[in-house]
């Protein structure tokens, strides 16, 4: 037997162990809120689909971890579950405003851009999943931010959550950037991740502010170094780098639907966090079914260590976000009360004998 046989039958294996131990999860959520879902969310009817979209990146561990066992398509029971993988954020919007998408997994600045340019009607952000997982990673020879003056940095795609952390750290540092390509002290290119990777390690580009398994990959595969670790610059090291978002249209007609996957994601936290190591690897697994190839050992470990999984939106930070994003010239200032709906996650909390979570005064009028 070849080693990439044996390599698929223990994927296989692990795939059923996870998707056994977080459908028995689901089995017990669903049966102690069996009686409150309809009447909580208001509208017992389920969709007939949910297409949802999410990255390939281990910021997503959520998704990765809960599409790849089918749990998440256990949760929605009739209604069928399609899932779409995108390079990074304003791709994803991109997708919900055409119709093609119903929910996506995002970061805080492609959410904070669709609320503002559809007047606040577009999007809610409905639940947390990830805090940490970003750096900027550069090569030798650059140890301080004056030393970036007349390179070129990498980030996953224009107005991104990275992207615009990058030109919001650099003017801190009193580093001009353009999103024109205009005179600049700092040119930023933005590209696909594994593009970035190659580049990289090819010496075409002088680093990159990416999220993991990237930031990791360009450290420990490109031979990089840290000058930048995002969790720093936040209180606490706490900050949002991956949440939900639903097409209002879609949560106003399907509540239901919305809160059995977020008793899906509820549960596959839950599970991450009992099973750290399990996790890590069926995370791994989906990555490698993805991308067709699995990170190493040593990236996958480290790229995990930089992440907390959390059902907590982390608002707090969302305003931040939004204010380096106009800094940056890539978001108009918005009004952002109304983004956040956490009303169906804080039913689903309290059902399972959780606290609720603050959308810090940014949720819905009632």
């Amino acid at each position: 037997m070849t080693i990439a046989r044996r390599h698929r039958r223990l994927t296989a294996a692990l795939a059923a162990i996870v998707a056994a131990g977080l459908v028995a999860t689901l089995a017990a959520c669903s049966s102690d809120d069996a009686d409150a879902s309809p009447k909580a969310s208001g509208s017992a009817a389920a969709a007939p689909e949910l297409r949802l979209g999410y990255f390939a990146n281990l910021t997503h561990a959520v998704p990765l971890v809960g599409v790849e066992d089918g749990s998440f398509q256990k949760a929605l029971g009739s209604t069928k579950l399609s899932t779409q993988i995108f390079n990074a954020g304003p791709e994803a919007v991109e997708a919900l405003f055409a119709g093609a998408i119903d929910a996506s997994f995002v970061g805080p600045n492609p959410a904070i851009n669709a609320f503002s340019k559809s007047d606040g009607k577009a999007v809610r952000i409905v639940s947390g999943a990830t805090s940490g997982g970003a750096q900027l990673v550069v090569r030798d020879g650059i140890d301080s931010p004056a030393d970036l003056k007349g390179t070129t940095l990498a980030t996953p795609q224009l107005g991104n959550t990275q992207d615009v952390a990058l030109r919001a750290w650099l003017s801190d540092q009193g580093l001009k950037t353009s999103l024109t390509g205009g005179a600049s002290d700092v040119n930023i290119a933005p590209q696909e991740n594994s593009q970035t990777l190659d580049l990289f390690k090819a010496g075409k580009l002088d680093g990159a502010w990416l999220p993991e398994p990237w930031a990791s990959r360009l450290v420990i595969d490109g031979g990089g170094h840290v000058l930048v670790d995002e969790k720093d610059l936040w209180p606490n090291g706490d900050f949002v780098t991956t949440h939900l978002i639903v097409s209002t249209d879609y949560l106003s007609k399907y509540p239901s639907t919305v809160k059995a996957l977020l008793e899906a994601e509820s549960a596959t936290v839950d599970w991450i966090g009992a099973n750290s190591d399990q996790a890590k690897t069926a995370a791994n697994a989906a990555l490698e079914k993805l991308s067709g190839k699995a990170l190493s050992d040593e990236v996958l470990d480290r790229a995990w260590g930089n992440l907390r999984i959390t059902l907590d939106p982390i608002a707090s930070s969302l305003q931040t976000s939004a204010d380096h994003a106009v800094a940056a010239g890539t978001a108009k200032e918005t009004d952002l009360h109304g983004i956040y709906d956490l009303t169906l996650l804080n039913e689903v909390l309290k059902a399972a004998g959780k606290d609720a979570v603050s959308d810090a005064g940014l949720g819905q009028t009632k």
